[in-house]
């Protein structure tokens, strides 16, 4: 039975859908990428367009973060993640980003698939992954062996010092802001991140806080972003808010 937060939820998704059918790949792209050279080596890298990742590399968080994680996109309809993950192994930051796999947890609750998230060695390591059924680059499950993960398989894999994260990019669906919680996010519906990141929180709390400072930025188009006319996105007992909003006109929510 579908409860009335799932239904209007689902109203959300097919809004966003809407407004996201007529994005030409050249507007995506251009809220997607930066304005900047930077020198790495003998290399200059220089990118046409605006926006996020202009926004995302002035802010505070995104300079103090080591240990990151990001999204790979979509090819089409959310903010392209390329260039960030590029500049942030570039800059020497530890770059963490999602593995969906057959979970074994003993949970009542537990889905079938969750998602962790997994080191990326390199630029070169990022160009070799391949892309899943929706085009998103994925590391394979041969090659999680030997690389460091957030957060293993089962709770009773974290040691003494569970590793942490300084900041993670999160995607969505839909956003609006909520002035006494922070950001409010709709997702795809799968409740990757949700479930995620109420694990990796519970833990910080069994570890005295450790990994707790964890921030979480969501990137996303404009048309992404609910007015007040539009409503608020509604909000499940499990979902998680987030502590800022970037998006694609250059703008930061918090």
């Amino acid at each position: 039975m579908t409860t009335p937060v799932a239904a209007a939820k689902q109203q959300f998704r097919t809004l966003i859908k809407k407004r996201l059918a007529s994005l030409s790949h050249d507007a995506v792209q251009a809220q997607s990428k930066l304005t900047l050279s930077f020198f790495t080596r003998a290399v200059v890298l220089k990118q046409p367009g605006r926006a996020v990742f202009e926004a995302l590399q002035a802010s505070q968080q995104y300079r103090d973060a080591k240990r990151i994680s990001i999204y790979l996109a979509m090819p089409a309809a959310e903010i392209q993640t390329d260039a960030i993950v590029r500049h942030a192994l570039t800059a020497g930051k530890q770059v963490f980003v999602p593995y969906l796999h057959k979970s074994t947890l003993s949970e009542p609750d537990a889905p079938a698939r969750i998602m962790d998230m997994v080191h990326l060695r390199s630029i070169q390591d990022y160009e070799s992954l391949g892309r899943d059924k929706w085009g998103i680059p994925s590391i394979n499950a041969d090659a999680v062996a030997g690389r460091e993960r957030i957060l293993g398989d089962s709770p009773g894999n974290f040691g003494p010092s569970p590793a942490t994260l300084d900041l993670m990019l999160v995607p969505g669906v839909a956003f609006n802001a909520d002035p006494e919680t922070g950001i409010r996010r709709l997702g795809h519906g799968k409740g990757f991140y949700d479930f995620f990141l109420n694990r990796y929180f519970a833990r910080a709390a069994e570890h005295g806080g450790h990994g707790s400072s964890l921030q979480l930025t969501g990137l996303a188009l404009a048309e992404q972003w609910l007015s007040a006319e539009d409503g608020q996105v509604p909000m499940g007992i499990y979902d998680r808010r987030l502590h800022s909003l970037i998006l694609g006109s250059g703008e930061t929510k918090q």
